[in-house]
């Protein structure tokens, strides 16, 4: 009896077609590391959007995330926002989809976007600290998490 390859049941894209499909998977999305490590290098041109209720932001949030419900996006909120930055975008996780709301609505009134994979929860998995309250928070100068080999 032969058995016939799962993986290969749908033959992979030519190389081509893969190099264009992953450059714009990677144009949409951040993972943890590369957001931690462009906050602790204070890298300008990165602001990271904790789209969640702000009870949420206030019980624990990434470290220099600014807090900004999905829900309260609209063209009058974002008038004085700067359009030049990539606002990258987090909520729960996996489970709760405010980052790909609160991306569209950026998107949609002209701003660049990224949505970071998996949220707060993988931010939490790969050993990030949280900051707490209703400020910010910092994670500039502070030691980088046990490296996952993925940068």
């Amino acid at each position: 009896m032969t058995v016939s390859s799962l993986v290969l049941a749908f033959p992979p894209a030519a190389p081509s077609e893969s190099l264009d499909y992953l450059a714009a998977k990677l144009s949409h999305y951040a993972d943890a590391w590369d957001v931690a490590e462009d906050l602790r290098n204070g890298i300008e041109g990165v602001v990271v959007i904790d789209t969640r209720a702000e009870a949420l932001y206030a019980a624990g949030h990434i470290p220099g995330a600014l807090s900004f419900p999905h829900r309260l996006m609209d063209e009058a909120s974002t008038a004085q926002w700067d359009r030049r930055p990539v606002y990258v975008t987090y909520c729960d996780g996996i489970g709760c989809n405010g980052s790909t709301k609160g991306a569209y609505k950026l998107a949609k009134l002209g701003f660049r976007v990224k949505e970071l994979i998996g949220g707060l929860d993988f931010w939490l998995r790969d050993g990030h600290p949280l900051a707490t309250g209703e400020l910010p928070g910092s994670l500039r100068d502070r030691a980088a998490a046990k490296d996952c080999g993925c940068a």
